[in-house]
C-alpha cells in the first residue's frame, strides 16, 4: 500500500512539474500552441514534436505497466488518456512516432493504445458525450481535439 501511494505521489508530482515548467517557459508554450500537422513546420520543430511525442509515450508506457502491475491507481492512466485523446498521436508526426515505437510493445498494449488514443470513432463518441452533457462546451472553451472532418 505504501509503495502504491508513493508511486502515485511521484507520478502526480512529475505531472505537476511538467505543467509548471510549461507555464513558465513561453518558448515551449509557443511550441505547444503550434499546429503540429501543418505543412510548414520547420525541421527543428518537427524534431521537437517527435521528441515530445516519445516522451509522452514513455510516460504512458510507464503508467500503463504500473497500473497493470497494481502499483498505481487507474486514475493516473485515465488522466493521460484524456490528454492524449486531443489528437497528438493522430497528427502525421504523432502517428510516425507511434508507428516507430509500437514495435517495442506487446499486442495487447498496441490494440489498447490504438483504440483509446487514435481511434476516430472512439474520439467521436467522446465528443458526442461531451456535447450531450453540455452543448455549449465547444463554443465557450478552447477546443483542442483533432477530429477528422
Amino acid at each position: 500500500m505504501i509503495t502504491k501511494a508513493r508511486f502515485g505521489h511521484e507520478i502526480t508530482q512529475r505531472t505537476y512539474e511538467r505543467y509548471f515548467q510549461s507555464a513558465k517557459d513561453s518558448e515551449f508554450s509557443e511550441f505547444l500552441a503550434k499546429d503540429w500537422a501543418a505543412d510548414d513546420l520547420g525541421k527543428a520543430d518537427t524534431q521537437r514534436v517527435l521528441n515530445f511525442s516519445v516522451m509522452l509515450m514513455v510516460d504512458l508506457f510507464d503508467i500503463y505497466d504500473k497500473v497493470e502491475q497494481g502499483l498505481v491507481e487507474t486514475k493516473h492512466l485515465d488522466f493521460r488518456v484524456h490528454v492524449l485523446r486531443t489528437g497528438i498521436f493522430r497528427s502525421p508526426l504523432g502517428l510516425r512516432a507511434w508507428n516507430f515505437w509500437k514495435t517495442t510493445r506487446e499486442k495487447e498494449f498496441v490494440d489498447w493504445f490504438e483504440q483509446n488514443i487514435i481511434d476516430q470513432e472512439e474520439l467521436e463518441k467522446l465528443v458526442n458525450e461531451m456535447n450531450e452533457k453540455d452543448p455549449k462546451w465547444k463554443k465557450e472553451d478552447s477546443i483542442i481535439f483533432r477530429i477528422d472532418d
